[in-house]
C-alpha cells in the first residue's frame, strides 16, 4: 500500500506510558515498520491518507498477508485491524499467539479477508485498509504487507456468528495475570459462604461495571445488599462468551440464590463492535446457562447501560439495538427485564461525567441510581 502514510494511532497510556514507530532495516528487511510501546492501554500502527480501496473482488478468497517479527510481548498484546466504512471496524485477536512468536524471527502471517468481513460489510471503500493495535508492553516489527486476491490463509479466525456464544476466557494480555485468579477467588468467596452456613440469596453476573460494586459502588452495595449475602461475579473486560465460560466452570455450583442479576453485552459492542443479533444470541445463552445450574432462580436480566456521551454515538446506539433484543427473552415467570437506563441519563439523553466519569463505568453516584431504581423490582422478585 505504497501510497498510505504510517502513523500512530490514539495513545491511551499510563503516567510512565510511551509508544513510537520507526521504518528502518531489521534483520536484512528493507523499510520495515517498528512499533515500540510501554505501559499502555492502546495503541496502534496504522495506515492513513489514501484514497479509499475497494476490495470487494477479494472477499470470495482473497487475503491480508505480511511478515512479523515479534521481538518482545511476554506483557503485551497485538490485534489486526481493517476499518473498512463508516461504523465499519473489524479486529482479529492476536494475543496467545503472538505471545508465542516472541524471538522467532521473521514469519509470514495469511489471514482470510473473510476474517474482517461481516455478511453485510459493504467494503468497496475502505478507509482503514490495516492497522495493528498494541496495549501493554512491546515491540513487533512488520513488513511487506498486501492483500492477495486468490491466497491462502495459514491463520484461523473464530467465525463472528458463534464467537459470542462460545466459552472461553478472556484473554487480553492485560488480563492474562488476573483473570482466572479473580475465578478461583469467588470460588473461595462462595466456598466461605456455604462453609459459614450462608448461601447468597442474591448474585449479580457481568462485566467491569459489575466488579466496580466492590470498588465505586461498594458503600451502596453495603447498604442495599450485603444483608443478602450477595456475591458480585463482574469481570473487568468480559464478553458474552467469558461469562458463559465462568458458568461452566462452576462460579454458580452449589448455590441457590432467589435472584440473579444478568447485564453483560457492552464489551461486545465495545471492542469487536459485534453485531447487536450476535450480542444478543450470546446473552441469550448466559440465561439458558442460568437456568440449567440455577433452576429455581429468577434472572433479572438489565438493559446494557448507556456509553459514550450522544445518543447518536455507536456504541450508544450498538447497545440500544442489543437491549431492543434482549427485552424479548422476559417471560414474567423466570426472566424479567428492567431497563434503567433514562435513570442514567440527563434529559438530553447525554450521559453525565458525574455518572460515569469515563462514559462507561459509573461512579458511586451511578450505583446509587442504579440501586435505587432496580430496587422495587429486586425487592419484589426477592420476596415472591
Amino acid at each position: 500500500m505504497p501510497s498510505w502514510s504510517v502513523s500512530i494511532g490514539a495513545l491511551e497510556a499510563s503516567p510512565t506510558g510511551v509508544a513510537g514507530i520507526r521504518v528502518d532495516e531489521v534483520d536484512g528487511r528493507q523499510g520495515a515498520l517498528t512499533l515500540q510501546w510501554r505501559d499502555v492501554w492502546h495503541t496502534s500502527l496504522r495506515f492513513d491518507g489514501g484514497a479509499p480501496l475497494d476490495l470487494r473482488s477479494f472477499a470470495a478468497s482473497g487475503t491480508l498477508e505480511f511478515d512479523i517479527n515479534v521481538q518482545q510481548l511476554e506483557k503485551g498484546g497485538i490485534y489486526f485491524v481493517i476499518r473498512c466504512g463508516q461504523d465499519c471496524y473489524r479486529k482479529v485477536p492476536f494475543v496467545l499467539p503472538g505471545q508465542a512468536l516472541q524471538g522467532k524471527g521473521w514469519q509470514h502471517l495469511s489471514f482470510a479477508l473473510s476474517c474482517f468481513a461481516r455478511q453485510d460489510d459493504d467494503f468497496s471503500k475502505v478507509g482503514g485498509p490495516f492497522a495493528l493495535e498494541a496495549n501493554g508492553s512491546g515491540q513487533v516489527v512488520l513488513a511487506d504487507i498486501k492483500f492477495v486476491r486468490s491466497g491462502k490463509a495459514n491463520q484461523h479466525c473464530t467465525d463472528y456468528r458463534v464467537q459470542a456464544l462460545t466459552p472461553e476466557p478472556l484473554s487480553h494480555a492485560w488480563a492474562l495475570s488476573g483473570w482466572l485468579p479473580r475465578h478461583e477467588r469467588k470460588l473461595e468467596e462462595v466456598r466461605k459462604l456455604k462453609a459459614a452456613g450462608k448461601s447468597p440469596k442474591l448474585v449479580f453476573i457481568g462485566d467491569s461495571i459489575t466488579e466496580g460494586w466492590e470498588n465505586s459502588g461498594q458503600a451502596v452495595w453495603q447498604r442495599y445488599y450485603a444483608k443478602y449475602d450477595a456475591v458480585a461475579l463482574g469481570f473487568g473486560g468480559d464478553h458474552t462468551e467469558n461469562v458463559l465460560w465462568r458458568l461452566r466452570h462452576g462460579e454458580v455450583d452449589g448455590i441457590a440464590p432467589k435472584v440473579a442479576v444478568l447485564m453483560i453485552g457492552t464489551n461486545n459492542t465495545g471492542d469487536r463492535n459485534d453485531d447487536p443479533a450476535a450480542t444478543a444470541a450470546g446473552v441469550k445463552a448466559i440465561i439458558d446457562e442460568l437456568h440449567n445450574r440455577l433452576p429455581k432462580t429468577k434472572v433479572l436480566l438489565l438493559a446494557v447501560f448507556p456509553r459514550e456521551e450522544q445518543p447518536s454515538a455507536l456504541l450508544r446506539r450498538l447497545n440500544e439495538s442489543v437491549n431492543a433484543i434482549i427485552a424479548n427473552y422476559a417471560d414474567g415467570h423466570r426472566v424479567f427485564f428492567a431497563n434503567i437506563n433514562a435513570a442514567l441519563l440527563n434529559a438530553d439523553g447525554t450521559l453525565s461525567r458525574e455518572v460515569m466519569p469515563d462514559l462507561l463505568h459509573p461512579q458511586e453516584k451511578g450505583y446509587e441510581i442504579w440501586a435505587r431504581s432496580m430496587d422495587p423490582v429486586l425487592k419484589k422478585l426477592l420476596v415472591d
